[in-house]
């Protein structure tokens, strides 16, 4: 009976389309994913750019989450398979996967990121406006059985164990499952890394074969790397998985915190928080929308369409700011710099910035702060300015290096980091996110003397910090 039940599921993961993708080329799926594929919620995806506003910075940047959510479930087939064939060949240290669980794995890394808002990083990671994407109960409400995505998944018997792979409830599954989609090296890296090259057009590339190198320890049935062989070191693998974290890191830098994206992001921020603290638009309504839908949603929203025709004081004023906003989102307008406080010359101050202007209830002090320059500039020059302090969690920068891994000499499987002295080039690289971290006071304000006023009022207003922005 056994037997026939694992038939069953080889039938079922049979391949039945094949799509080509433009960096993986041929991805195929089985009958069932590309159920879960046509669903409502996965087709939503198409709407959401993987990368946000850095589009307005790499202009080619323009793929959306749809294809790397594909992307994301081959990576993973890819490492079924290399775990697969260790288990072959390697049975005392590897255990292999079985048709359910390759059937979980693959649905799982599909529908990882359907839980995603239009420029979510923006709104829930670097602003706190919103819990982040990948909180339980945001997976519990997308994969519930009155949605089609997860009345789809029950009716393919994988709901309750895709949530449980997603962190979010579900019935207690290996350990591994969930490591070969979130973890510091996964599918959902593997894709992303080399998917963002493509479209920012930034040669930054790592050797795809590292997939090769992963198994599964049949004792506590986690995910980690081999880096011994005959009792030596595997240099090779060591260093193939410092560069792809290396590419991580300069991603990061080149891409990820670019200050123009930054600007853009924080802009649409305060444009949202601005919509929901006034009601015109509610936080439900980003999880069926795409990107630019939802930017015509916000602007339909205001009242007068933006003028304030229909509204008047704390209204009215506000109304004008997120039309302002939209407005110069559309002609790439970006907010400037006037004030920039780094991780390096800010760490004795970082704690204190980042709870006065990032933690749950810091903002009524972060906009008296942005409403007193406002006033500032307005006693100054006679007219109105937009004045945003973006100030990210301290938590964003901190990327360790977890993968397990089981070096010579030893059985246990301890996390890549832990061998620091060892291999200093992980702590360097933990040691530069660190430095990634940035405060940054943005304004509408273009010329250099508007700037350089509001520069020497931040600069006032935050004497324990050292702001090392040079206006030019």
């Amino acid at each position: 009976m056994a037997r026939r039940r694992e038939r069953g599921e080889d039938a079922r993961m049979s391949a039945e389309i094949v799509i080509r993708d433009a960096v993986h080329g041929d991805v195929r799926l089985s009958a069932e994913e590309a159920r879960l594929l046509d669903t409502r919620e996965m087709q939503r995806l198409r709407g959401i750019h993987q990368l946000g506003l850095a589009y307005l910075v790499f202009p080619g940047a323009r793929h959306s989450r749809f294809e790397h959510s594909i992307g994301t479930m081959h990576m993973a087939a890819r490492m079924i398979e290399a775990i697969e064939r260790n288990a072959r060949r390697n049975p005392g240290i590897c255990r292999g996967i079985t048709p359910k669980e390759r059937r979980l794995i693959r649905a799982a890394a599909l529908v990882h990121d359907v839980t995603h808002i239009p420029f979510g990083h923006n709104i829930e990671d670097q602003t706190g406006l919103l819990p982040r994407h990948d909180e339980p109960a945001r997976f519990q409400a997308a994969l519930s059985p009155e949605t089609e995505i997860g009345g789809e998944l029950e009716a393919q018997g994988l709901r309750e164990g895709v949530l449980s792979i997603l962190g979010a409830g579900g019935p207690p599954l290996p350990p591994f499952l969930g490591q070969m989609i979130s973890d510091t090296i996964c599918s959902d890296l593997m894709d992303y890394l080399e998917r963002d090259a493509r479209y920012t057009g930034l040669n930054l590339r790592y050797d795809p074969r590292i997939a090769d190198y992963f198994l599964v320890d049949p004792v506590s049935e986690r995910l980690f790397v081999d880096c011994a062989k005959a009792g030596l070191l595997r240099e090779d693998i060591v260093s193939e998985i410092l560069r792809m974290l290396q590419a991580r890191y300069f991603f990061s830098e080149r891409v990820y915190y670019h200050h123009a994206k930054i600007a853009a992001g924080a802009m649409v921020a305060r444009a949202v928080e601005t919509a929901l603290e006034h009601g015109w638009i509610r936080a439900e309504d980003l999880t069926a929308l795409g990107d630019q839908d939802f930017l015509y949603r916000l602007r339909r929203s205001l009242p007068g369409g933006g003028r304030g025709d229909e509204c008047s004081g704390d209204d009215h004023e506000a109304s004008l700011r997120v039309e302002e906003i939209l407005d110069r989102l559309a002609r790439r307008r970006l907010f400037k710099r006037v004030a920039v406080f780094s991780y390096g010359e800010n760490r004795d101050v970082q704690e204190t910035l980042v709870r006065r202007f990032f933690d749950p209830g810091s903002r009524e002090a972060r906009r008296a702060f942005e409403e007193a320059r406002e006033r500032e500039f307005r006693e100054r020059f006679g007219r109105g300015v937009q004045v945003l302090f973006y100030c990210p969690n301290r938590s964003m920068q901190l990327k360790e290096v977890g993968t397990l891994v089981r070096m010579p000499g030893s059985d246990e499987l301890l996390p890549l980091s832990s061998f620091r002295d060892r291999l200093p080039g992980i702590g360097d690289l933990e040691t530069s996110y660190l430095r990634l971290w940035k405060a940054y006071c943005l304004a509408s304000a273009t010329s250099i003397e508007e700037r350089r006023f509001l520069q020497e009022r931040v600069r006032a207003a935050l004497p324990e910090a050292r702001d090392g922005f040079r206006l030019s």
